[in-house]
């Protein structure tokens, strides 16, 4: 075995998140075109599920430590990964990690919420298997995004988890130096870390950019900077797309040895959550109210998201329910970033910049996402490698086409939309900047996304409207069509805790 000094680390990444009622299947072709890493070949800028390989390279550098690479992998959210992808990808990694041994520790990226073509529970199976070729003293711990599913398989394989605390996900980098902080600490035996899980039974969603959960989120952060026996506090949101027995709020307290303390702390901030269930998410309207609203406003621009056709929860993102409704209204002064068209931006490249041509865009991808817009178009820019920031990371969206509505006579309409090929959700105002548009300029900016676009478009926005419209996503876990999720939670049942008189 190595040293005592000298460690000896695998660090790999394998993550998307499963939208399991979405119609999009997830080949090797969908981690390609997002990110799909050989070892050593991660880019130096972290990105959201992968953070955890840049910040070790600079960890284990400082410390003189060996970082053996394995493959990282993430795809944009979808639909179910393939059974060819997700076991391909997985026992690429395996393989690396049998070709790394002996190791000290496994220090991995993961989301949480795949599921896979026969697999319910990738990351159990993936982090299972991890466990049986490294053994049971070997450090496993991992970084997840809060959207997953914590299951029982996944508890049992790793040491422990620290999940990003922030929706928007500002706080990836952090939250892996979090995680290497406590690996670092286990492995030069100044701390124990044992994992103590509490089961919130309900599903909801947790933005932390408002009350009651940015006050929930820094409570957690003043506990692990006051309680010497905590050594990382994680909620859990859960994914309510994710059509899965295991699916729901958890919430993970990571104690130095103390299970009790740490079971006794889960509980008790489980209970608060589950306390103001229903009180977390944000207000919203449907597409007549925010645009009504949106034209009427004095101030601009107007953000008007279009939370539910979010390619981040594994939508298609060609949602057209906003698009047509403002054109119904005469609105002006409009850019839509972004509707996912590849078929369209093929022909938009074909015809070139400054073409005029009738063209058939969004509303394919399934039901409830309003018809196919069919208008007369101007080719305004075109752009092959179209990318926005999110935070320290870089998003691709493109090939992309910004194209310009035209009038029967050829006359500007005043709407605008960036078609894309690569979908992405809208991260940052970078977006419409990518193909020539200044965000500041227009009186509505529509953008696809449920809340990771607030860090990056309070700052300009003048109003932002939450608008639910049409039904891309399943947004009410107490009427969504799910065959395998639990019965026994909140909204599904009124009182899972059985507590009510």
């Amino acid at each position: 075995m190595p040293g005592a000094a000298q460690k000896r680390i695998f660090t790999a990444a394998l993550a998307t998140e499963t939208n399991t009622f979405a119609p999009i299947v997830i080949d090797r072709r969908g981690f390609e075109g997002s990110l799909y890493a050989l070892p050593g070949q991660h880019p130096a800028t972290p990105t959201l599920c992968t953070a955890p390989i840049p910040v070790g390279r600079r960890i284990c550098a400082e410390r003189g430590w060996t970082l053996i690479e394995g493959t990282a992998a993430w795809a944009d959210p979808a639909g179910l990964v393939s059974r060819g992808a997700y076991e391909s990808l997985r026992d690429e990694i395996l393989g690396q990690l049998r070709a790394a041994l002996p190791v000290d520790g496994v220090v991995l990226g993961l989301h949480g919420a795949m599921v896979a073509q026969g697999y319910l529970d990738p990351e159990g199976d993936f982090l299972s298997r991890v466990r049986e070729i490294v053994g049971p003293d070997i450090l496993v711990c991992a970084e997840i995004d809060p959207h997953s599913h914590l299951t029982a398989a996944r508890v049992a394989a790793a040491d422990f988890f620290v999940a990003f605390k922030e929706f928007p996900h500002t706080d990836f980098v952090d939250r892996a130096e979090d995680l290497w902080r406590i690996a670092v600490d286990t492995l030069e035996g100044r701390v124990h870390p044992v994992m103590s899980v509490f089961d919130c039974r309900m599903i909801d969603v947790f933005p932390t950019s408002r009350q009651p959960m940015r006050g929930f989120v820094d409570r957690m952060m003043e506990i692990e900077r006051t309680d010497p026996k905590v050594l990382s506090l994680s909620a859990i949101h859960g994914f309510m797309a994710g059509d899965v027995p295991e699916m729901g709020t958890k919430m993970i307290a990571v104690t130095d040895g103390d299970p009790g303390h740490g079971a006794a702390l889960a509980a008790r901030l489980g209970r608060e959550l589950f306390a103001n269930r229903g009180r977390h998410m944000m207000p919203q309207i449907d597409e007549t109210e925010a645009v009504a609203r949106a034209m009427a406003a004095s101030a601009h621009p107007v953000v008007i998201a279009d939370m539910w056709d979010n390619p981040g929860g594994g939508t298609a993102g060609d949602a057209t329910v906003v698009l047509k409704e403002l054109i119904s209204c005469g609105a002006t002064g409009v850019a839509i970033g972004t509707i996912w068209d590849p078929v369209a931006v093929q022909l938009c490249f074909v015809a070139g910049e400054g073409a005029e041509m009738p063209l058939r865009f969004g509303g394919k991808s399934a039901p409830l996402t309003g018809e196919p817009c069919d208008a007369l178009v101007r080719i305004v820019a075109l752009s092959e490698t179209a990318e926005m920031k999110f935070g320290e990371s870089v998003v691709p969206f493109g090939p992309a086409a910004r194209i310009a509505l035209l009038t029967s006579e050829g006359a500007e309409t005043g709407i605008e939309v960036i078609l894309n090929t690569i979908r992405a959700q809208s991260y940052d105002p970078s977006l419409f900047l990518a193909l020539g548009i200044d965000p500041v300029t227009q009186r509505i900016l529509v953008i696809k996304s449920t809340n990771h676009f607030y860090a990056a478009f309070a700052p300009i926005a003048a109003e932002i409207l939450y608008c639910s419209a049409g039904k891309p996503y399943p947004n009410d876990p107490a009427t969504n069509p799910y065959r395998l999720v639990r019965k026994d939670i909140w909204p599904r049942m009124a009182d899972p805790f059985g507590e009510e008189s």
